[in-house]
């Protein structure tokens, strides 16, 4: 918010003056912090930098040693500039003396050839610096505003994104605890140039504080995150152009190394912003099944106390006390990938098996609450009278559910509905691989995963093909390409929330799974299964960089080593040393020289079988992160 050495030059009162720059021109882009009038040598240990000094030069010393000093003690201090008017002590121009130790230490000094008032200067100066400062506080104001029009509004994050570019000017990064890009604004830079490499250019970018300009590498950086739980960082490249500015000669750091106050406070919100919009999700249901939704977000997020959703399910007919409490979660097993850009199709689609999960709850006669989670899935917490119910209720529930879907299709067949393209098993398994990412488990009420749905699933002529092509889907199989998956019962409602969480997690590794089973269970999921479908969890990427975060560091510095892989080899190969230099392709000594380098780096023991274990799950957890 200060103007530099150069606008103040082109003041009026100043050009009143005459000004003649006779020294440290490159240093004319430096902040002028105030203006201070001295008259006495000994005058740089009142200040405190970035002031831009006037002088007539009456008190400076004689000699040439005492006016190197003089020079010198400006510099050390930090001043912008130093003003000499000429006329009292010198007549033509300021000594020589004073101009090279001036140029040598990249200190401006400017000559006024005219007599001029200096309170006409301070005056001016002191004013630019206020209306700036006001300048900065209106933009505040409005940055403050934005943001809380788009948190209000429920913006999603490529806007947020966007508002902070275009307020700051700036290329802004979204990414995730594993340095994955989430989101980004080049403000009209090049895309590519910007995230080129961004894993390895990201973990070099190392800023001191949960809010911190890195000089080092020209970011700033903010952490996002809400109720104790950061998932991510916004970074934003200041100056714009990414080139930092140059260190005069004699300087050790350079000038205005941190950007304006505006900036940090613009990028505070924005993640802010970010933040509760993850937590915000707002849909348009009925009634009841806003107050089912209502109450299994309240489960899921511990916002209300159990005893409350107990006696509001209670009042809707669903009694939750003593009961024994089995999360499900229905989705749809592949992708449709003609329902792209048809956001009301997916919408419609949510509601038939919002519908048909609810009246197949009615045709099993089980009780729970049901209502939509995410873009794509349904959940219910079944209430049943004791433990020995759990099998046969979720069978139940299956069978109920796949012959609502088959009728489902046969009253759209009979509607005059237009068959669609029949798929395969084959295109099915391949579109089932076809899937974006989805937030953590901690997240199942607000997740914002977008999966496309075969036409063939949803009744019509083209489920009755299907059917008939694959008969597990009508016999014992899953109900007509959904996966119905189950938690493990619990005995309380306190307990509820893990039985729901368990359930969409072995829906996601079941997606991985082509076995066509009535309802999967938590012993279907492998561990592989398990970290990709925890791939999103904070805390999961928050092991990956503690285990392995050092390695990844050191490869990003040291891109032809790639010591990660060697460890990997190490790992697969039952840490075999010799059948890991084999895969690696390394001889022995090498291969053994680089496993030493990899203990030193990550401070383990690779002979420990308990810390290979713990690394190995870090690599399995890392390939999970980075596979779509």
């Amino acid at each position: 918010m200060f103007p530099t050495v150069r606008e103040v030059l082109s003041l009026d009162p100043v050009r009143h003056g005459t000004p003649r720059v006779v020294a440290g021109e490159a240093g004319l882009d430096g902040r002028v912090r105030w203006v201070h009038v001295a008259e006495v040598p000994d005058i740089a240990s009142l200040l405190g930098g970035g002031e831009l000094v006037l002088t007539t030069g009456i008190g400076l010393p004689a000699d040439d040693a005492g006016l190197r000093a003089f020079i010198g003690d400006l510099a050390d201090v930090g001043v912008s500039g130093l003003v000499v008017e000429l006329g009292r002590r010198y007549g033509s121009g300021v000594p020589r003396v004073m101009i090279a130790a001036a140029e040598r230490r990249g200190l401006p000094l400017v000559e006024l050839r005219r007599a001029t008032p200096f309170v006409r200067i301070t005056e001016a100066v002191h004013a630019l610096i206020v209306d700036a400062q006001l300048t900065e506080l209106r933009a505040t104001e409005e940055i403050h505003q934005r943001f809380t029009d788009l948190s209000v509004e429920g913006a999603d994050a490529a806007e947020v994104i966007r508002q902070a570019a275009d307020l700051s000017g700036c290329p802004v990064v979204l990414e995730n605890l594993s340095r994955q890009v989430l989101g980004y604004d080049p403000a009209g830079e090049s895309a590519e140039l910007l995230l080129d490499g961004w894993e390895q250019h990201s973990r070099r970018i190392r800023p001191a504080g949960r809010t911190a300009y890195d000089p080092d590498s020209g970011w700033l950086v903010t952490v996002v995150g809400a109720r104790g739980q950061d998932w991510g960082r916004l970074l934003m490249r200041w100056p714009a152009s990414g080139e930092l500015p140059t260190r005069p000669a004699g300087e050790s750091t350079p000038p205005n190394a941190g950007p304006p106050t505006r900036l940090t406070i613009l990028i505070e919100r924005a993640a802010s912003t970010l933040a509760l919009g993850r937590l915000i999700r707002r849909d348009a249901e009925g009634l009841e099944r806003q107050i089912h939704r209502t109450l299994l977000t309240a489960l899921l997020d511990h916002s209300r106390p159990v005893d409350e959703v107990a006696l509001r399910a209670k009042a809707l007919g669903v009694v939750l006390d003593r009961r024994h409490l089995v999360g499900v979660l229905v989705r749809h097993r592949a992708d449709d990938p003609a329902a792209e850009g048809r956001p009301e199709d997916g919408q419609a689609r949510l509601r038939d098996l919002s519908e048909a999960v609810g009246q197949a709850l009615r045709e099993a006669k089980l009780t729970g609450l049901t209502s939509a989670v995410d873009d794509n899935s349904v959940g219910a917490l079944l209430a049943l009278p004791d433990p020995a119910a759990e099998d046969r209720a979720l069978s139940a529930f299956a069978s109920a559910l796949r012959r609502v879907r088959l009728d489902t299709g046969a009253v759209r067949a009979t509607a005059g509905v237009e068959p669609t393209r029949v798929t395969s098993s084959a295109d099915s398994a391949r579109a089932g691989g076809q899937v974006s990412r989805t937030v953590s488990g901690s997240e199942l009420p607000r997740a914002a995963a977008s999966f496309e749905v075969p036409r063939a699933a949803f009744g019509g002529e083209g489920a009755r093909v299907a059917n008939a092509v694959d008969p597990a889907r009508t016999a014992g199989g899953a109900p007509n390409g959904l996966i119905v998956a189950a938690g493990s019962g619990v005995s309380s409602l306190r307990e509820a929330r893990r039985s729901l969480v368990e359930a969409r997690q072995i829906a996601e590794a079941a997606r991985r799974d082509r076995r066509d089973l009535p309802v999967f269970r938590l012993p279907h999921v492998g561990l592989a299964g398990l970290l990709h479908l925890l791939r999103d969890e904070p805390r999961l990427q928050t092991f990956v960089e503690r285990e392995l975060g050092a390695l990844l560091e050191y490869d990003a510095r040291h891109p032809r080593e790639q010591l990660l892989d060697t460890l990997r080899a190490y790992l697969e190969q039952g840490r075999n040393k010799t059948a890991g230099a084999a895969a690696a392709h390394l001889s022995r000594p090498a291969f053994y020289e680089r496993l030493a380098r990899i203990a030193r780096i990550l401070d383990v023991d690779l002979d420990s079988v308990e810390a290979c274990l713990s690394l190995h799950v870090a690599l399995l957890a890392l390939e999970a992160v980075r596979t779509p």
